[in-house]
């Protein structure tokens, strides 16, 4: 079965093509046929001005086109279109998710913070790490606009909230200490009877992060270590991230504005090391849509 997801963030857009086999053990395993990324950019327009320019929302048209194409030409069966932080901020949301609803024939769901975490969450479960049962995760999502974050305990979601702290907000908006303060305390008291409490982090600017550290897929990476690195690349101008460091022109402004967000959540959950499993909005997404057709077959 072939499944796709749209996913219309703050920073980048994304159409995630995957097909699902089940196995004889009744476990299902995912498959990347292809993931398709065009930097539009929304939160610049809503993080400023409070709406989507028409250049961009004709610009969303098009790459909605073209991912409707993609999706027929790999025969996917059924997909499912999420918009975020950006567009469900945007004055304008509704209007824009209506212009693409008619330009490229793609229904689009504006959700909330919290189906936002929901989805995440899916991640837990699908992914190929190796979670144990009796540790505490804190998983720690940073987007363009927002933030997510779930407390995780012998498997099971605790609690979950959505900060609209995110890389492509900080770096076209003043945050204030106190909303940042606010945050911290948040995270502190959602951990605040755990012991030992391990990060999650998932987002295209940790991926980027951890690719700069010497670990293999799989190992952790403590906290000292992403500051480090997060501090190695602010050193660099703007040219010299795209240049030396070869990251897109669209990662070389946000990363360490993300790299802040991680570290300042890991070290208000007194967490020392940081998994980080190359997963997203969109994978879960898939998984939700994948369950979902599941239970209606039975």
């Amino acid at each position: 079965m072939k499944l796709a997801a749209i996913d219309i963030g703050s920073n980048a857009v994304r159409l995630l093509i995957e097909e699902a086999f089940e196995t004889s053990t009744e476990a299902t395993y995912f498959k990347k046929i292809s993931l398709t990324r065009v930097p539009i950019r929304l939160g610049e327009d809503v993080f400023t001005s409070g709406e989507i320019s028409e250049n961009k929302a004709k610009k969303l048209v098009k790459v909605m086109k073209a991912f409707r194409l993609l999706m027929e030409a790999n025969d996917v069966e059924n997909f499912r279109g999420c918009a975020t932080s950006a567009m469900r901020e945007a004055t304008n949301g509704a209007e824009v998710r209506k212009l693409i609803k008619k330009g490229s024939k793609v229904s689009l769901d504006i959700i909330s913070g919290d189906e936002e975490a929901d989805l995440l969450f899916g991640n837990f479960s699908s992914s190929d790490f190796d979670f144990k049962k009796d540790q505490t995760y804190l998983y720690i999502d940073v987007g363009g606009g927002s933030t997510e974050v779930t407390l995780i305990k012998k498997n099971e979601r605790v609690q979950s909230h959505s900060f609209k702290l995110g890389s492509v907000r900080l770096l076209k908006t003043d945050i204030s200490i106190s909303e940042w303060k606010a945050a911290y305390k948040v995270i502190r008291d959602m951990v605040q009877d755990e012991q030992d409490v391990i990060a999650i982090g998932t987002g295209g600017n940790i991926n980027r992060i951890y690719k700069e550290s010497p670990h293999s897929f799989g190992a952790k990476i403590k906290l000292r270590e992403i500051k480090k690195i997060v501090r190695h690349i602010e050193s660099f101008s703007y040219e010299d991230r795209i240049r030396k460091l070869k990251l897109k022109p669209d990662r070389a402004d946000v990363i360490v504005p993300a790299g802040k967000i991680y570290t300042t959540f890991m070290k208000a959950a007194n967490s020392k090391e940081m998994m980080v499993p190359k997963v997203g909005l969109s994978d879960g997404i898939i998984y939700k849509l994948y369950q979902e057709i599941k239970a209606d077959k039975i």
